[in-house]
């Protein structure tokens, strides 16, 4: 086993970029070529997938835990602007762009992706693939935030829609 410091315990909470809020249900060794390495195996809430990520890689696939009560706060207030600029640009060069700040794994930039859509079909129909992203986007928002202020998901969803009501 190596001597890395893991960053998360057995039973914690994470957020994989682009996946989502998991479970980290073990700590594993595995003989990779001549190399012992160390794993988190993570399940997916949503989905009940499981993954290995190497305990080493996670700054770069940007593991995280999951934000603080505090952060939720900055999260709705993201959601309430209303003074953004969407960009008068074709839907598949934006769906690149939202898919690019969606897999960075940031709430944050989550919470833009959902409100910039949210406020563009006030304006014109989204495209299909736009559609999808709303409900990754929301999903994405209403499991973490639900973690982080212990509170039931239908809670947090009717929050969201009431901002965009």
């Amino acid at each position: 086993m190596s001597a890395t410091l893991e960053m998360f315990r057995v039973g914690d909470m994470a957020v994989y970029p682009a996946h989502g809020v998991g479970k980290i249900e073990s700590i594993e060794s595995r003989k990779v070529g001549e190399l012992e390495q160390s794993f988190y195996v993570m399940r997916f809430i949503e989905s009940n997938m499981t993954v290995m990520i190497p305990t080493t890689t996670c700054d770069t696939v940007g593991l995280r835990n999951i934000i603080s009560a505090d952060d939720v706060q900055q999260v709705f207030a993201i959601l309430n602007q209303r003074d953004v600029e969407t960009e008068s640009q074709p839907w598949n060069q934006r769906y690149r762009e939202y898919t690019n700040k969606i897999k960075t794994g940031s709430i944050f930039e989550i919470a833009a992706v959902l409100r910039d859509l949210l406020l563009l079909r006030g304006d014109k129909d989204l495209s299909f693939g736009e559609r999808k992203m709303v409900d990754t986007a929301k999903t994405l928002l209403v499991k973490e935030i639900a973690l982080a202020k212990q509170i039931q998901e239908e809670q947090v969803a009717e929050h969201i829609d009431r901002i965009f009501s």
